[in-house]
């Protein structure tokens, strides 16, 4: 490709235009420039006029930037970049018409979730500081962790948990039959299964609740203030717990949730259940943690079967 050091009328009229109108920061600026030159070197290789170019040709350029390997979000910064330099030239009438207008990046691939491993997770729930400051706390904080990791739990679903239920109350824990029940996404109410890990956390922080929580307070877990417990301490307290327990990655709530699904899909087989205990209301949402199944499978392989090793 032939290197352009500077760039055309059209195009230097556009990037002035650009910064002083629309006040672009320098580092947009920045941008701008590299995606114009880019556009230029790529027309002088083709022999295209810039004021000539047409619909197939833009296409092309697009083509040629997906076969370089660019990523997706690259591609659409450059595309966004090139359409708004024509839109201006048409404006001013350069040009007659935008040949990048409607014309789109290819999709990116949605990242999968992140899941911990089956040993990070158990060790997530059990760890607790030798002495901590507050048992109280610490028996709230386990039983927080059993019902994300042991129920697959939204924080919000979580946090709205009720110490009774009730017509108001949007979810609450039934011991007596070990049920979770939940008012999840769209107003869907789902119950899940306590475990018996999750019911013993759970029992050990209602013994100390009184102690915690302010007189008719609803909540089944509260702050240190008594008052419902704040998606933002549930945050920083797992956040917090991870680093001390030593997960490889930052933990956050929902991280629990897509390892519960994944390690469950592993175990069982059963898409259709885990798509009930999520609460997803389609299957292609739930389809998701197939792939991490098949992640999971192809790392055993890789390190058991002896032909698998180059």
């Amino acid at each position: 490709m032939p290197e352009v050091l500077a760039l055309s009328e059209d195009f230097g009229d556009y990037l002035q235009h650009a910064r002083v109108q629309q006040r672009l920061s320098p580092r947009t600026v920045r941008l701008y420039t590299d995606g114009l030159l880019r556009l230029q070197a790529m027309l002088a290789e083709s022999a295209v006029d810039a004021r000539a170019l047409t619909l197939a040709q833009a296409r092309r350029l697009a083509a040629l930037l997906h076969r370089e390997g660019l990523a997706p979000k690259s591609i659409a910064l450059l595309l966004s970049v090139w359409r708004s330099a024509y839109r201006w030239l048409g404006l001013q009438g350069r040009v007659a018409l935008n040949p990048f207008d409607g014309l789109r990046a290819p999709k990116a691939p949605k990242p999968l979730p992140k899941a911990l491993g089956v040993d990070d997770a158990v060790q997530l729930a059990g760890h607790a500081e030798a002495e901590p400051p507050d048992a109280r706390l610490e028996a709230r904080d386990r039983a927080l962790v059993e019902l994300l990791y042991g129920c697959g739990l939204r924080a919000s679903e979580l946090t709205s948990l009720d110490l009774q239920a009730s017509r108001s109350a949007a979810g609450w824990v039934d011991l007596a039959s070990a049920e979770v029940h939940v008012l999840g996404k769209g107003g869907k109410r789902r119950s899940t299964p306590l475990g018996r890990a999750a019911a013993e956390a759970l029992q050990a922080w209602l013994a100390v609740r009184p102690q915690l929580a302010a007189p008719d307070e609803p909540a089944l877990f509260v702050g240190a203030r008594g008052h419902r417990l704040a998606g933002s301490t549930l945050r920083a307290m797992l956040g917090a717990r991870a680093v001390a327990a030593g997960s490889p990655a930052h933990v956050h709530p929902h991280m629990l949730r897509h390892s519960f699904a994944s390690h469950l899909l592993q175990s069982s087989g059963d898409l259709r259940a885990v798509q009930e205990l999520l609460g997803h209301a389609h299957i292609t949402t739930t389809q998701v943690y197939t792939q991490l199944d098949h992640q999971h499978l192809a790392r055993i392989y890789d390190a058991a079967h002896p032909r698998a090793k180059k």
